[in-house]
């Protein structure tokens, strides 16, 4: 026997509320519609659904079992609407986000958190690329948007890119490293210490050659490679190793105190962090509010970065400690 949902739902609400009247307006329905609905359901079981001369209405052992089911077609239904409003508004849905390892783990993954204090009901699934896997991701709708620093490189109408950092390298090591104290540095004080490799396949690579290239090198000694972040943090702080970091991870990293800015002027590659997406995708809304969310921190950041960048002193005979900026 088939039974009609909305017919279950007024049982339900009219028991819940009283009477008739009460349940028709808790639905914003008139009397009469909710009364004709009882009567046909009454008319499809073939059995009573209230107790006769009762007031408020109560319900048969059977109207009790259908009124059940109402209540939770009802809270289905509610369920339903909450999705759609949060989806609408952006505050309900799936984020997939794609970004080069060091970004993602220096800033992009506080801002992460950050965004899902805010909007609770979202999702963030986050994979790890360099901007090839991003843009064949994108393609083949795997994600929704990446964070990559990107050059000067014509991506096509097909790509938007929104930058939200210019891109700045620096040599980092720890705080004690012989270098920090040596005046001036020259090019040849780089080689005489052990490096750590960035990540295959990243932009830091290509750099780090540039660096060989400016210094009249065509290798370094390389000690560790292939490592997160972290790892590399780690390894820098208990060595004196030296390595290609963005400024960004470094300026992240700036109340640990771990590792600093070796003040030596590099080549700076022409690139800026930014969001990357698809110009004819579907725009989920939760996707663009997290963009936004992005956008908006590092507008923020910006100053702040820039005027802890100021602090050290590139190229020039003194270095200056790194203060931490709140």
């Amino acid at each position: 026997m088939k039974l009609n949902e909305r017919h279950l739902m007024q049982l339900a609400a009219v028991l819940d509320a009283g009477g008739v009247s009460e349940g028709a307006a808790m639905l914003g329905l008139t009397q009469p519609a909710v009364s004709r609905s009882l009567a046909m359901l009454e008319a499809r079981v073939g059995e009573p659904l209230f107790l006769k001369g009762r007031r408020p209405l109560q319900a048969t052992a059977l109207g009790h079992q259908l009124a059940v089911q109402g209540r939770a077609i009802i809270a289905a239904s509610r369920r339903a609407s909450d999705a759609v409003q949060g989806f609408v508004r952006g505050t309900k849905g799936l984020v997939r986000l794609g970004g080069v390892p060091f970004f993602i783990d220096s800033m992009i993954s506080r801002m992460i958190g950050e965004f899902l204090n805010l909007e609770p009901d979202v999702t963030v699934q986050q994979s790890y690329m360099n901007l090839p896997e991003i843009m064949a991701a994108l393609e083949g709708n795997q994600i929704d948007l990446g964070i990559v620093p990107i050059g000067a490189l014509d991506l096509g109408p097909a790509f938007l890119f929104t930058e939200i950092l210019p891109g700045r390298n620096i040599v980092a090591c720890r705080p004690g490293h012989p270098l920090m104290r040596k005046r001036p540095l020259e090019a040849q004080d780089l080689t005489r210490f052990p490096w750590v490799a960035p990540l295959p396949g990243s932009p830091l690579m290509s750099d780090l050659q540039m660096i060989l290239m400016s210094i009249g090198m065509s290798d370094l000694n390389i000690r560790y490679s292939g490592g997160s972040l972290m790892s590399v943090v780690n390894v820098l702080a208990e060595t004196d190793a030296l390595a290609v970091l963005p400024f960004s991870a470094v300026f992240a990293q700036r109340q640990e105190g771990r590792i600093v800015t070796l003040p030596y002027d590099i080549p700076q590659p022409n690139r800026s962090l930014g969001v990357l997406r698809l110009t004819s995708a579907p725009r989920a809304p939760s996707v663009e509010r997290f963009a936004a969310h992005v956008i908006a921190a590092f507008d923020n950041l910006r100053h702040v970065i820039r005027r802890h960048e100021r602090v050290v002193v590139w190229g020039a005979g003194q270095a200056e400690t790194l203060p931490a900026e709140d």
